[in-house]
């Protein structure tokens, strides 16, 4: 139990210095950067120029981000948020009114996270550029979740987990299935 309660104050301390302490010029950034991942259509664009500018590397990259992107979707949106069912931060915690333009849906976990750092981990290993482009943006988006209010820390913590353990489920699984019919 006191595990729980020392992560529920380290949740409230954080939550509300990134959400006080960001300037405006980087609150903007944030803001514009979330946008573009809403709705997955960074990651989508991503992966289209990907397959178009990176030849058969960029196509198998796109494939791969794009299949765990949709696998930590499934895990994250589909599942955890069903049975988790937390509440997002209070209102009172973040001093600017983005908190007004939060979903209503489960906080636990960030399904955006889940996402950015899925399509990031499934494409670095194919092609380690196009991955290191992406993570910039990834991070962006798990900060933003937590400065917008949409989330506590330990909400993008957990979609950074799904996101990864998607990534190396993509990756896998092709050989993990050989495996199990040889």
């Amino acid at each position: 139990m006191r595990l729980l309660a020392g992560l529920r104050k380290a949740d409230r301390c954080l939550t509300q210095k990134i959400a006080a302490r960001t300037a405006p010029g980087v609150h903007k950034t944030l803001s514009a950067v979330e946008e573009c991942a809403e709705t997955t259509k960074l990651w989508c664009s991503a992966a289209a120029a990907m397959a178009w500018a990176g030849g058969r590397r960029g196509r198998r990259a796109a494939a791969a981000g794009l299949a765990a992107l949709a696998v930590a979707q499934l895990a994250s949106n589909g599942l955890c948020k069903q049975l988790a069912d937390r509440p997002r931060p209070p209102k009172e915690w973040i001093p600017h009114d983005e908190v007004e333009d939060r979903p209503a849906s489960s906080s636990f976990p960030s399904g955006h996270t889940a996402a950015a750092a899925a399509f990031t981990a499934a494409v670095w290993p194919t092609w380690p550029v196009a991955g290191i482009a992406c993570a910039l943006p990834a991070c962006v988006v798990a900060i933003e979740r937590v400065q917008s209010g949409a989330h506590y820390p330990s909400d993008v913590a957990a979609g950074a987990v799904i996101g990864l353990a998607t990534a190396w489920l993509v990756r896998h699984s092709p050989r993990l299935a050989l495996r199990q019919l040889s």
